[in-house]
């Protein structure tokens, strides 16, 4: 017989115990992990419950007395109070240009001057036409001379012989022969007149190539340039664009259809420019224009500030942003316009517990129901704390500048803690 020699694990792995031991490892770690999860459950629910139990807190501030001041914003631009356009009446090429950019022109100052040449060589040949129409006036006098005395001079024989010398051809012949001079002259004495008012256009457009200011002002823009053809055959060229006056100039707004009906003549306004980022200026209304502008479905109304601009700082054309007090309410109790809009959030019934399972599973949120709102035109409310809970409180509303607002009530006093908003809810 041959002796065998075992080794230990030969005879565990013979006898299966270490099958057993793994399989009781396994189930301890899972035993562990379990527990844990079962523990964090446990502590969230725990920790949820105790932070459903605190306050809901609140953001307030104070009711202040004081002046409010009503402002309706609105963009624009700044214009002269008059401005003109000079042009021309004849074509021609520019001769001269006595005016530039900036000049300050007086009425019938010179600002440009067009070539006449070929305008004096028409006034030249009209003023010939007008002598050789003139000169067949003298001859048709004289033949309406020449005839009349023939014609008064066969009247005489006819009356002397009873009619019986000359013949009636010969009478109706001098006859016709008279007529036919006196509506010669009447037509020389035409032509004569159509002569002197051709010569006479021809002469005032001569005096138009002189391009003179109708205005007092300033140039603003120049278009023509010396040696510059001017063609005025369909429509008159603009050649220069004077401005009155810049030392009053005009600001004209679109105030929202919204805002329009705040706004009146004869109301103060301050205005800036991107210009003069430091400084304010004043304007008031002068006007407000029916008429009503479109653009991108916005509805607005132009309206006319005048501005005093003595020192010449502002220019046409700048664009303005004007403030337009519409109104000021002197010592009122304000509050902030968000306390109007604050309403407590009312939760729904505690829903029951659903145990372990409903905790691991989501739930939709609890739906905060607002009262409806009661107030109707300028009859409001709003909220205060007593014994840590909102208490509405109806007020009168009046005045706004969007962030204040004016409130009549004998609850509503300054100082008055008033509700704005939710702070936090259950931490």
């Amino acid at each position: 017989m041959t002796e065998k020699s075992y080794s230990e694990s030969d005879i565990t792995k013979t006898l299966g115990v270490a099958h057993t031991v793994s399989r009781t490892r396994r189930l301890i770690r899972w035993f562990i992990v379990i527990l844990v999860v079962v523990g964090l459950i446990v502590f969230a629910t725990m920790r949820k419950n105790a932070g459903s139990s605190n306050q809901t807190q609140y953001e307030t501030q104070e009711a202040q007395r004081g002046n409010l001041v009503v402002l309706v914003t609105a963009t624009g631009t700044l214009q002269p109070t008059n401005t003109v356009e000079v042009g021309s009446e004849i074509s021609g090429i520019v001769k001269s240009v006595e005016a530039d950019y900036n000049d300050t022109v007086k009425v019938a100052q010179v600002l440009a001057r067009i070539d006449t040449s070929k305008l004096e060589a028409q006034a030249t040949q009209f003023k010939a036409a007008l002598e050789a129409a003139k000169a067949r006036v003298l001859q048709a006098k004289a033949s309406l001379i020449e005839t009349q005395s023939k014609f008064a001079q066969i009247q005489r024989v006819r009356e002397l012989s009873k009619g019986k010398v000359p013949s009636q051809a010969e009478f109706d012949t001098a006859q016709a022969a008279f007529e036919r001079a006196k509506a010669d002259s009447d037509s020389a004495a035409a032509t004569v007149d159509q002569a002197q008012a051709t010569l006479g256009a021809t002469q005032t457009d001569i005096t138009k190539a002189v391009i003179r200011s109708p205005i007092n002002g300033i140039v603003l823009t120049r278009s023509v340039e010396p040696g510059q053809t001017v063609a005025a055959a369909f429509q008159s060229p603009v050649l220069f664009k004077l401005a009155e006056d810049l030392t009053r100039m005009e600001l004209h707004v679109d105030v929202d259809e919204a805002d329009i009906g705040k706004v009146k003549e004869g109301q103060d306004a301050t205005f800036a420019v991107d210009a003069y980022t430091d400084r304010v200026f004043k304007a008031t209304i002068t006007q407000t224009r029916f008429g009503s502008k479109t653009v991108d479905s916005v509805v607005t109304y132009e309206t006319v500030l005048k501005v005093d601009n003595s020192d010449l700082a502002l220019r046409p054309g700048m664009t303005a942003t004007a403030d337009i007090t519409v109104k000021k309410v002197q010592d009122a109790v304000l509050v902030p316009s968000a306390a109007l809009r604050f309403e407590p959030p009312v939760p729904q019934a505690k829903a029951p517990s659903r145990g372990l399972l409903g905790a691991l599973l989501p739930r939709p949120p609890i739906s905060m129901a607002k009262p409806k709102e009661d107030g109707t035109g300028k009859q409001q409310k709003v909220w205060v704390l007593k014994d840590g809970q909102p208490v509405a409180v109806p007020v009168t509303i009046g005045a706004t500048n969007g962030a204040l607002v004016e409130v009549v009530s004998p609850d509503i006093t300054a100082g008055t803690v008033v509700i704005v908003d939710i702070a936090t809810t259950g931490k």
